[in-house]
């Protein structure tokens, strides 16, 4: 999807149907610095209003988003492409969570470790002694949770009986256990347990 000119073309409708960028947004019950950013291509209308945006511009949610007007004929191959886009979009977006997921793994477990070796290696009273481990312990359960929540939230979960894909509750992933990004999950299409990969995309 191209920002600027999905941008473009709400400008171009926008001033078709005569309103003013405050008009709209006062029918969007949003602010007009909004529709500036998305006529200049600094961000997209959210999903929550894109229905009722492309209602009061007199286009569909296909041609928003394609940013320009689509002949029926070409419907159904524009549908299939920007599909296609959308899900290349998602899987670059999984990809780079997991990217974080790792590096916030990372840090949490050098900061408990840098902790641990200065406490026990550094002259000072026990009591800082015992708040610094203590500090690297709270930095690296946060970094942990922060970590888990990030690879449950970005791809999906492959069940190795079925083959079913999916996204399990936060509490299933906190608890099972691992090896790498493998989780011992139960699978809610066909209830059995086994060893889920992580998988980026839904197909």
């Amino acid at each position: 999807m191209n920002n600027e000119k999905i941008g473009k073309f709400i400008a171009d409708c926008r001033k078709e149907k005569h309103f003013t960028q405050a008009q709209l947004a006062e029918m969007l019950n949003i602010t007009d610095r909004a529709v500036s950013k998305w006529e200049r291509g600094r961000s997209l209308p959210d999903v929550s209003i894109m229905q009722q945006l492309c209602s009061l511009l007199g286009i569909s949610v296909n041609e928003l988003l394609n940013g320009e007007r689509i002949d029926m004929n070409e419907f159904n191959e524009r549908t299939e492409q920007l599909l296609m886009e959308m899900v290349k979009k998602e899987e670059i977006s999984n990809k780079r969570f997991l990217m974080y997921e790792t590096v916030i793994g990372l840090f949490s477990t050098v900061i408990l470790l840098s902790s641990i070796v200065v406490a026990s290696f550094v002259q000072m009273q026990m009591y800082f002694r015992i708040s610094l481990i203590a500090f690297g312990c709270a930095i690296f359960l946060t970094g942990i949770i922060f970590a888990l929540k990030i690879e449950t939230d970005a791809g999906y979960y492959e069940c190795r009986h079925c083959g079913n894909r999916y996204i399990p509750k936060f509490r299933s992933v906190f608890f099972a256990m691992h090896y790498g990004r493998s989780r011992y999950l139960k699978c809610p299409k066909c209830h059995k347990h086994s060893w889920n990969k992580k998988v980026i995309s839904k197909e």
